[in-house]
């Protein structure tokens, strides 16, 4: 049985921790969650599970540990985690923007044996992705659109009136590295798609908010040696955090259940 930590008790961690003890996740067991202070956790959760100290949740002997709480915690503990021995799977891809905090995650992976895993999260295709990527590919484009109620805290309310919107409005058009840095809770997916095939600088990106919609919605194409993929991919947004899907946790508990069973599919 995997041991599990998971940084974050916001919509993802929850729905992880959901996820685990209703054995949605393969052999796994939960053993700590790093929170930033204990005295604002409301869990039916036992509470020796939740812990603030890093160093407490470092030192669990943790096969593998989960990020749900975004660019920070990334850039925090991502590669402390790698070297205390765990696998680490990241949802807040978009961290990985930064060339350097990727060299260093990458090398601090090699030192120790460990490994950084991505999963598909919000967005879908990519063991296609990144099987094509072999071959070589030509091209990878990415298209997100999402109600106006996902944008909202975000810098897109500095760019349009999201109460009074009644057509799509195109907010970004650039690449998936500028995309990510401009907004780290919404486009995660852009990061993800370049990992897996042509690379941040190269990967295309459009971002539209759409009164029209209500879900969260990413269009893929790429095209290459292998052929050519469209994809359309439709995310119930978490009543919790619109910026999100239920679909994010779902794929994290999917890594888990290949980790930990021994049937592995979507590799």
């Amino acid at each position: 049985m995997l041991r599990v930590g998971i940084i974050g008790f916001g919509t993802i961690g929850k729905d992880v921790a959901q996820y685990i003890f209703e054995n949605k996740a393969g052999n796994v067991a939960l053993i700590s969650i790093l929170v930033r202070d204990l005295g604002r956790i409301e869990s039916e959760y036992p509470k020796e599970l939740f812990v603030d100290e890093p160093d407490q949740f470092f030192n669990q002997n943790l096969d593998i540990i989960v990020e749900g709480a975004g660019h920070h915690a990334v850039q925090l503990y991502a590669e402390r985690a790698l070297r205390s021995g765990s696998d680490f799977i990241v949802s807040s891809v978009g961290a990985f923007n930064d060339q350097t905090l990727m060299d260093t995650i990458m090398g601090a992976a090699a030192e120790s044996g460990t490994k950084l895993i991505v999963p598909s999260a919000a967005v879908g295709g990519l063991d296609r992705i990144a099987a094509g990527a072999v071959g070589p590919l030509d091209e990878i484009t990415l298209k997100t659109s999402k109600p106006p109620k996902a944008w909202m805290g975000t810098i897109v309310e500095q760019q349009v009136n999201l109460q009074e919107l009644t057509e799509p409005v195109c907010v970004f058009e650039g690449n998936a590295r500028e995309s990510s840095r401009r907004f780290p809770e919404s486009v995660n997916v852009s990061a993800a798609l370049s990992l897996a095939g042509i690379g941040l600088d190269q990967t295309k990106v459009q971002v539209f908010v759409d009164p029209h919609i209500n879900k969260n919605v990413h269009e893929i194409f790429a095209s290459g040696k292998f052929g050519e993929i469209r994809l359309q991919i439709q995310n119930t947004p978490s009543p919790n955090n619109p910026k999100t899907g239920y679909i994010v946790a779902m794929s994290i508990a999917k890594v888990l259940k290949n980790l930990s069973t021994n049937l592995m599919i979507g590799l």
